[in-house]
């Protein structure tokens, strides 16, 4: 008989480093790197994407490293950060995709347990943003008015 439910968990990913400092083979100046950020933001690309394009296109190992702080930091500084956290806005997006596909498919209840569970998780971040003051208080997920938040 196969196993059911196996107690041990892969550890997939990989590791930090220990010492938040850049390479030694690294050679680029944190003005660089903050122009470039600042240009990639201009460009309409989330914090998410900044990030791996900086690293697969230009060789830049950790944003926090070099310049000692993050991504969202140095947009806020400049005027740059979305109205809305990149991973609520993705969530939603999330919704109204399947709130769409609900509408054409009815019954289909697998979808309708995931846009629960997707719901949810909306739920629960923005009451977590709500507390950090990333949100607005008084701010609601209303999942009518979704698709013309996230245009």
């Amino acid at each position: 008989m196969a196993k059911m439910h196996s107690r041990a968990k892969g550890k997939s990913g990989s590791t930090r480093p220990p010492v938040l400092k850049p390479p030694e083979w690294y050679n680029r100046t944190p003005e660089w790197v903050t122009d470039k950020i600042i240009e990639l933001a201009k460009a309409g690309q989330p914090p998410s994407m900044i990030g791996l394009i900086l690293r697969d296109q230009y060789g830049v190992p950790l944003i926090k490293a070099v310049l000692g702080k993050s991504i969202t930091e140095v947009m806020s500084e400049n005027g740059l950060s979305p109205t809305m956290p990149e991973d609520l806005t993705n969530l939603i997006k999330k919704a109204v995709l399947v709130r769409k596909h609900l509408e054409e498919n009815p019954k289909d209840l697998h979808s309708k347990k995931g846009l629960q569970e997707t719901e949810a998780k909306i739920q629960r971040l923005s009451r977590y943003y709500k507390k950090r003051g990333v949100l607005p208080s008084d701010w609601k997920y209303q999942p009518e008015r979704a698709a013309i938040l996230i245009r």
